[in-house]
């Protein structure tokens, strides 16, 4: 007889809740996208539009942290055992702020946003197949193969019609 787990609803709930929020999280890029160009557009130097951006993100996430109150990582902050790329996460993000400064509204929301998550795609494929930067190992199948053919099939639908 099978006995469910007492904490089961609440995880099935709390997994749900996780694909709305990344859902919502991917509506946010071409919305961000569109908004970046725009102050791009207004002030004419990519430079300062993303210093602004970066800026209102970071406003946001001192509000963030005013409510959630998270306690400083202390000695976690300055350990060892963290390798060396983790830290690069916000300078890379600079080749993706840029790109929708002075892309997104150029190529169209739907093309920009569609190259944008066909290589984010691409790259978590090759990610998940080497288990690399901290990913589990998810071993490249015929079925993921298609399903990035698909992505690229349909950048080329939304380019030509």
């Amino acid at each position: 007889m099978f006995v469910a787990h007492p904490w089961r609803a609440t995880i099935e709930i709390v997994n749900i809740l996780s694909y709305i929020f990344a859902f919502l999280a991917g509506s946010a890029s071409p919305v961000q996208a569109g908004a970046s160009s725009e102050l791009n557009k207004g002030l004419a130097s990519p430079i300062w539009s993303a210093l602004f951006v970066y800026a209102s993100g970071l406003l946001g996430v001192l509000l963030v942290q005013l409510i959630l109150r998270q306690a400083w990582p202390g000695q976690r902050f300055g350990s060892n055992s963290l390798p060396w790329w983790v830290w690069t996460g916000g300078i890379l993000s600079i080749a993706s702020t840029l790109s929708g400064l002075t892309l997104a509204q150029k190529m169209g929301s739907g093309m920009f946003t569609g190259l944008s998550l066909t290589a984010s795609l691409l790259t978590s494929i090759v990610l998940d197949q080497f288990g690399l930067m901290g990913f589990r190992q998810h071993p490249l199948s015929s079925l993921r193969v298609t399903g990035a053919g698909l992505m690229i099939a349909g950048i080329w639908l939304i380019a030509k019609f």
